[in-house]
């Protein structure tokens, strides 16, 4: 476990001294306002035009689109906001916490595969960056090939890596100062996207069952199932937050710093996708603003950077909670070497919007079921009370034990729930019920619910088992 030393207040305010120990009450200095720019800078992605483009592409109509985008991110951002309150209760960070419902190391499956799925994101948001770059560079006039696309990733990758190495006040002072001008520009390409695209409200090319299957296929990608594939990193933030603060006050703060980006760039996306432009993301923005796009292209340039510092960051904390003992910011180098190979298989795609469909899917058929354990375990058997120390014991000494089994096992029939559900346009990946459904993916439903209802169950089995393993050992009073 990392320990914080004896650091100054300056020190405090600058690089992050506690890794996955504890934060300190006096060092937990966070507000709402930090926690709405911290969720907020993270989801103003050109990434979230794509996803919403996605409902125009399968042949919904724009208002289709946004009734899925808004309902499923209402539930979304408030499963959300609820992880969120984990971490600022405990002050610990969220694959930390998995060791509650898995075991003190049991939790290195979910934790692995979190790790894995980190190293996609900054793929991802990094392949958006160079895109949107080559594009703006293109239009000045500034060309280079391949080679400036390259340079454009290593200098991006590099400034990433050095703030989320940095640390948790970094990134909270990055978003603090960078957030409030991004979102007037983003008003300001939203009025000209009003006024310079032929929006198409009601234009739809499927009706019935292919409609209602494209609808579910939305919300696994940008409604509820975006909030789901945050719900991993939740706590590592609010666990810095200031501990005399309401509940219903970090609610609120994480909930709207996810919900109003997600809907406001996803419906935006979906607006200018209605008028017949493709997915690409630099397509989508050139043709909404023409050349005076251009500089705000270099400055929207923010909102994958500011996605990627949260998600390394995250990284090196889940690393370190596999009881990995090497510094933050080295793992923080290896995460960012991690996803810059990752990113060479990006940059292959041809249809980057339909490759990003299938890992988002892919995400929450394991997403889902972790988080329907761990809302049971918290939530539920734990009652939101837990034994912090505990947590940090090895596993020869830690009451929570080596490998919670019914943790685990509940993991693993909610993954094959979700799979049973899911709808993928890889077909191997699709699920016999969702292709017996016609094409409805409820994948997030399924794997959540069973795996809250299986781990419920066999915790209550394994209680029941304890007490009548006890009273068989018991002395009988009276002989």
């Amino acid at each position: 476990m990392s320990k914080s030393a004896n650091f100054t207040s300056d020190e405090l305010s600058a690089y992050d001294v506690h890794g996955i120990a504890p934060v300190p009450v006096s060092h937990r200095t966070s507000s709402p306002l930090d926690q709405f720019w911290i969720w907020a800078g993270a989801n103003v992605a050109p990434i979230n035009w794509v996803l919403g483009a996605l409902g125009i592409q399968m042949g919904l109509s724009l208002w289709d689109t946004f009734l899925v985008i808004a309902i499923g991110n209402l539930v979304g951002a408030a499963l959300f906001a609820a992880f969120c309150l984990m971490g600022y209760r405990t002050g610990v960070p969220q694959m930390v916490l998995a060791r509650l419902a898995f075991g003190r190391r049991g939790a290195y499956l979910p934790t692995f595969v979190q790790l894995l799925m980190a190293m996609g994101w900054v793929a991802t948001n990094t392949w958006i960056v160079l895109d949107l770059s080559v594009a703006a560079l293109d239009r000045m006039g500034i060309g280079g090939g391949v080679e400036m696309k390259y340079a454009i990733a290593l200098v991006i990758m590099v400034v990433q890596i050095g703030i989320a190495a940095w640390g948790f006040n970094a990134i909270k002072y990055f978003e603090r100062y960078t957030m409030p001008a991004i979102l007037l520009i983003m008003v300001a390409m939203t009025f000209m996207a009003i006024f310079t695209v032929d929006i198409q409200w009601s234009t739809s090319t499927v009706t019935g069952i292919a409609r209602w299957s494209a609808m579910s296929q939305l919300m696994t990608a940008i409604g509820i199932g975006w909030g789901i594939s945050w719900l991993v990193y939740a706590s590592d933030y609010t666990r810095f937050s200031k501990p005399g603060l309401k509940p219903s006050s970090v609610f609120k703060a994480t909930f709207l710093g996810m919900f109003v980006p997600t809907v406001w760039l996803a419906t935006l996306g979906a607006a200018i996708a209605s008028a017949g432009v493709g997915s690409d993301p630099a397509q989508l923005i050139i043709a909404a603003f023409g050349v005076m796009a251009l500089p705000v292209l270099l400055v929207l340039v923010h909102g994958p950077i500011a996605t990627n510092i949260v998600v390394i960051y995250s990284a090196a904390l889940s690393s370190l909670a596999m009881d990995i003992n090497k510094p933050r910011w080295v793992v923080s180098l290896a995460c960012g070497v991690a996803g810059s190979i990752i990113l060479y298989g990006f940059m292959q795609s041809r249809d980057f919007a339909h490759a990003f469909e299938t890992f988002m899917v892919t995400m929450v058929v394991w997403i889902s079921p972790w988080a329907g354990v761990t809302a049971a375990d918290f939530f539920v058997v734990r009652g939101g009370s837990i034994n912090v120390d505990e947590l940090y014991k090895p596993h020869t000494t830690s009451r929570l034990g080596d490998v919670n089994w019914s943790g685990v096992l509940s993991l693993l029939v909610g993954v094959f729930a979700a799979h049973l559900f899911q709808m993928s346009a890889v077909e191997v990946l699709q699920g016999p019920l969702a292709l017996g459904l016609g094409g409805i993916d409820l994948s997030w439903l399924a794997g959540f619910v069973v795996a809250f209802v299986v781990y419920i169950v066999s915790h209550k089995l394994r209680r029941t088992a304890d007490v009548g393993s006890s009273a068989l050992t018991s002395p009988v009073r009276g002989e």
